[in-house]
């Protein structure tokens, strides 16, 4: 993992008044975030990083202590944001960094504070609450990239990373994390299919690991990608050049993204839906045609392992009007 805090560990003081010493808020970030490497994800870890070095710069600007922070300059700030145009949800993100980073160092967390909160609801009064979605690729969308992928070694990967990514209904950060020595094959009633271990999730970050399975042409995909993979692959969706040589390396998020959409570019799909397209698109689809299927909540919930209900009904809202 990436070193966010790029800073030698000290000891972090209990309170910024208590002592003479103290360190200067960019100084007490950085070896925070040190401090929680290992302990939360690092995309988690990135955002505070972000979030927080903004609200410090807003800090200076007005010459005042970001850590601890007075809550009227948290509102302050909050009014900043929602100027800027930053979505409510992003405004939300940010302040839940600061309350983090106030509480991992013994601070008395000031977005707890009346004013903040007043501050908060008047932004969503302004904002609204929604967030934006991902498109959706559902399983009419997914046989038309299907369609366009070809039988390059690019085109075996991409279309084994399609069927994965559908049936397995995993987070983009998940399917880069997934091991060619987690895949197992078993044979029932004749039928070969594959089953893939997720080792660690966003709503498993203890690692319990989780067996996703795997439909027959979703196998079939795989095990003729698994074939192109050279001796001693440890990571399952990878890379290729444009020398068509494959990756050692997993794929990082981001390339997930930008993968879905040139194949939905090589499918002729409509711009407009290319630009809705996102890492989290599969995801989306796959969950709306569970309900459309007649699966329950609960099932779709345990299949996309979601631990909150609200947030399955932002994926599957848009169900029955197919968007």
């Amino acid at each position: 993992m990436t070193n966010l805090a790029n800073s030698t560990s000290t000891a972090i003081p209990l309170n910024l008044n208590d002592s003479k010493n103290a360190l200067e808020p960019r100084e007490l970030l950085a070896r925070t975030l040190e401090k929680i490497e290992g302990a939360y994800a690092y995309s988690t870890i990135r955002a505070y990083k972000a979030d927080f070095g903004k609200f410090i710069e807003f800090c200076e600007e007005r010459n005042e202590d970001s850590l601890p922070a007075l809550p009227s300059l948290i509102a302050d700030f909050i009014i900043e944001l929602s100027n800027d145009k930053r979505s409510s949800a992003g405004i939300r993100r940010a302040l839940c960094g600061i309350s983090t980073i106030h509480k991992l160092n013994r601070f008395a967390d000031p977005t707890k504070d009346p004013d903040v909160t007043i501050e908060m609801r008047r932004m969503h009064r302004k904002l609204g609450r929604s967030s934006s979605q991902a498109g959706s690729i559902n399983a009419d969308t997914l046989d038309k990239l299907l369609i366009a992928t070809d039988d390059s070694i690019r085109g075996i990967r991409d279309r084994a990373l399609l069927l994965v990514a559908y049936d397995t209904l995993c987070r983009r950060s998940e399917l880069v994390s997934l091991q060619v020595k987690d895949v197992k094959t078993n044979i029932k009633n004749e039928i070969e299919k594959s089953s893939i271990l997720l080792r660690k999730s966003k709503t498993d970050q203890d690692s319990t690991g989780k067996w996703l399975h795997l439909s027959s042409r979703a196998h079939l995909a795989l095990v003729e990608w698994m074939k192109e993979l050279p001796e001693g692959q440890e990571n399952l969706i990878v890379g290729i050049d444009r020398g068509g040589s494959i990756s050692r390396s997993s794929l990082n998020s981001g390339q997930v993204n930008r993968i879905y959409k040139r194949i939905a570019r090589d499918a002729g799909l409509d711009e407009l839906v290319i630009e809705g397209i996102s890492g989290h698109s599969m995801r989306v689809g796959a969950a709306q045609d569970l309900l459309n299927s007649g699966a329950s909540m609960p099932i779709i919930m345990q299949r996309g392992r979601w631990s909150k209900t609200d947030t399955v009904m932002r994926y599957v809202e848009n169900a029955q009007m197919g968007i």
